[in-house]
């Protein structure tokens, strides 16, 4: 008898190991592109060091002498 052949989309062993490689893959790649976690908080600690320095010095306006 002739055994039936296997779907070229049938899930086995090697396929499953791959797929969960390839999603693992997939996760890094992403986490790298939008930097972590730390990387945001360091902007955000930047953001409002910059904000609170342009708050505290006073603006000085030019003035034309004669």
């Amino acid at each position: 008898m002739d055994e039936p052949k296997l779907s070229p989309f049938a899930l086995n062993r090697g396929r499953i190991v791959l797929l969960i490689l390839g999603a693992f893959l997939v996760l890094i790649a992403i986490s790298t592109s939008m930097g972590g976690i730390n990387a945001y908080q360091q902007l955000r600690e930047a953001n409002a060091a910059a904000t609170s320095a342009t708050q505290e010095q006073p603006t000085v306006e030019p003035t034309l002498s004669p």
